[in-house]
């Protein structure tokens, strides 16, 4: 560095930092320095940032704490749910089951019904049937006794109708 001397030159000397008979006091201001700097650290910022510390360990720790509790409520909700989901499906299976039996009581009764009307009306069809074919029958009968008697004039013979009569039941009988 270059400064100016009385004389009105210029001078080069050194840097103060650098000359060797100032080091003992630089040494006494910089122990004096770093002495300060530690007690200003060691009782104030350091027992600051320790508490912060302290305190977030904390409050870490009782997060933790409260997740594994809310982990174990949820697993607790998730086993109620799966049991109510469970018993809600029995519930509907035997609903379904009672429905189904119901169903099939009143299917089964109806056929019943179906099956007892057809067979009356079934039986009242072969009562008519049976009055048909006998109302057929005498039907049958009396026009066979008046052609029988009518065919016996007509070839020249005579007959009475209760001998007509007797001959077709015989000749019926024998067939029937």
């Amino acid at each position: 560095m270059a400064t100016d001397t009385p004389d009105g030159g210029l001078s080069l000397t050194p840097m103060p930092q650098l000359e060797f008979a100032t080091f003992p006091h630089q040494v006494f201001w910089l122990i004096v320095a770093l002495v300060a700097i530690y007690f200003i650290l060691t009782t104030i910022a350091l027992p600051r940032i320790a508490a912060v510390l302290a305190e977030r360990n904390g409050t870490i720790t009782n997060d933790i704490a409260a997740a594994e509790e809310l982990k174990l409520r949820a697993a607790e909700a998730e086993k109620a749910y799966e049991k109510a989901l469970a018993d809600a499906r029995a519930e509907a299976q035997k609903i379904a089951g009672e429905t189904r039996d119901a169903i099939k009581a009143q299917l089964d009764e109806a056929t019943a019904k179906a099956d007892a009307d057809i067979s009356a009306k079934a039986a009242e069809s072969e009562a008519r049937i049976a009055e048909i074919r006998e109302s057929a029958m005498a039907s049958v009968r009396d026009v066979a006794n008046d052609t029988t008697g009518a065919l016996v004039a007509a070839l020249g013979g005579a007959a009475e109708a209760g001998d007509i009569a007797d001959a077709l039941e015989a000749e019926l009988k024998g067939r029937g």
